[in-house]
């Protein structure tokens, strides 16, 4: 008589425990905590070298602390009631009820999405949170009064970010139900950053004349690396977006390599047509795949290079970064471009598959869906409507709120001087000791003092010595 067979026994590093119960990925869990961490690289310390490099010397610690001071605090709002209002229960069909996300039945519990602990996702969304903000500072560089900025990434993260998370990436949000696609923040955080960023620039108002005429990046090399680490963050930031270790995130890896390749390529070559010279710092700003690069590469380039010199509006408003052309155009231009090119059979490895949702235009021609087709885009550009108008009113009335309590702009003297006067620090200290010991700041300018110079060393009762 035979024995019954042995019962089939997980290997112990599958089993479930305690740790990780049965719901739960360890595969997902591991790649979702990594894609987050590349994403978060691409804020601290991508923005801030690429803020710190590439503006006047005397506002790299300003520009770069920007950057720093708004992903702390995101953090800190996130989850005290940021996440909650973005992800959590509905309050109304664009928000969700506040609340903190700190308890540990919460952060142990199964996320709204995905084989996911709750403190993943947590983590994972205030990556995207923080680099919003921080590409908002982009277009108010060299001006903005630091304590104004203090007040207002709070302010924005509550009153803006939320609507526009709740409203397009949870599924109870009324434009995810309506089918709106967003893959990866193309409204959420491009289109509303360079929205927000402009609309708070005009507020703010624009730097000193000089500095506009003449604004010269202080560290080419440092943009650079920042440019470098904000192109591989992107492995994260569309690789983490499907939740899970899949054909899908597979896919969103490539072909955004595969379009920003192609969009830095015809940058490049817009240049050298237009300028005859290959501009480094034009390319750090800004079959579907080669497309989609091809558009986004050209599209912002005419946008910034062409039609901004032909509205009186786009000159008057002083975009530091261009935040509005490389994200604002840009975001856009993804949106439209996902409702002409989205293709069902890969949508759904993603998303829900009704038949009228979820399928681009050209392929609703292709297979006799003509009106799901028209019906996407429709509702892609009912999303740009959405988040233009939002960013708009809401950064707006934040901007006047602040004012009622600090400045918005630093003063002309202020400006003048840079990072000594908001900080009393400079970016870059070079020394050499005299004969007496004395110690005295290296200057490539030349030795004699600047009228600059001389007003700082009045404000802070000293030698030049800590002026560069």
């Amino acid at each position: 008589m035979s024995s019954p067979p042995l019962p089939f026994v997980l290997p112990a590093n599958l089993a479930p425990d305690e740790a990780s119960p049965e719901w739960m990925s360890k595969a997902d869990n591991a790649w979702q905590l990594t894609a987050a961490t590349l994403v978060g690289l691409q804020s601290v310390p991508g923005l801030m070298i690429l803020y710190g490099g590439g503006v006047k010397k005397k506002w790299a610690v300003n520009s770069a602390f920007m950057a720093f001071y708004a992903f702390a605090c995101v953090l800190v709002c996130w989850v005290l009631w940021g996440y909650k209002m973005s992800f959590g229960h509905r309050l109304v069909p664009f928000w969700g009820k506040i609340g903190v996300a700190l308890d540990q039945d919460f952060l142990l519990g199964k996320a709204f999405s995905g084989n996911l602990p709750s403190a993943t996702m947590v983590y994972f969304q205030f990556v995207f949170a923080a680099i919003t903000l921080i590409l908002i500072a982009g277009a108010l560089l060299g001006r903005m009064n630091f304590y104004a900025w203090m007040l207002f990434v709070p302010l924005w993260l509550t009153f803006s970010y939320t609507f526009g998370a709740f409203s397009i990436w949870y599924p109870g949000g009324f434009l995810a139900q309506k089918g709106l696609m967003d893959y990866s923040g193309g409204y959420v955080i491009h289109l509303s950053s360079g929205v927000a960023g402009f609309t708070a620039a005009y507020w703010v108002g624009p730097r000193l004349s000089k500095d506009r005429e003449r604004f010269p990046p202080n560290n080419i090399l440092l943009m650079l690396a920042g440019a470098g680490l904000l192109w591989m963050g992107w492995t994260g930031f569309n690789g983490g977006d499907p939740y899970a270790v899949n054909l899908d995130a597979s896919l969103a890896v490539i072909n955004t390599h595969i379009c920003t390749a192609t969009s830095l390529l015809t940058w490049l070559m817009l240049d050298l047509i237009r300028f005859r010279k290959a501009s480094v710092i034009g390319l750090v700003q800004g079959w579907a795949a080669i497309l989609m690069g091809l558009c986004s590469g050209s599209i912002p380039w005419f946008t910034m290079m062409v039609v901004h010199k032909k509205f009186e509006l786009l000159q008057k408003v002083d975009d530091t970064m261009a935040v509005f052309h490389t994200h604002a155009v840009a975001g856009s231009l993804g949106g439209i471009l996902t409702g002409l090119f989205a293709e069902p059979t890969l949508n759904r490895l993603f998303y829900p598959f009704p038949n009228d949702m979820y399928i681009g235009l050209f392929y609703g021609f292709k297979t006799g869906r003509v009106h799901a087709g028209f019906r996407q885009i429709g509702v892609q550009l009912l999303g740009i409507v959405f988040i233009v108008t939002l960013n708009v009113v809401v950064t707006s009335l934040i901007c006047l709120v602040v004012q009622r309590v600090v400045p918005l702009r630093l003063s002309e003297e202020d400006m003048e001087i840079g990072d000594e006067a908001v900080h009393g620090e400079v970016a870059y200290y070079l020394w050499e000791e005299d004969d007496d010991k004395e110690t005295k700041a290296v200057r490539g300018e030349g030795s004699a003092p600047s009228s600059i110079e001389m007003t700082a060393t009045k404000r802070r009762g000293g030698s030049r010595g800590g002026v560069v």
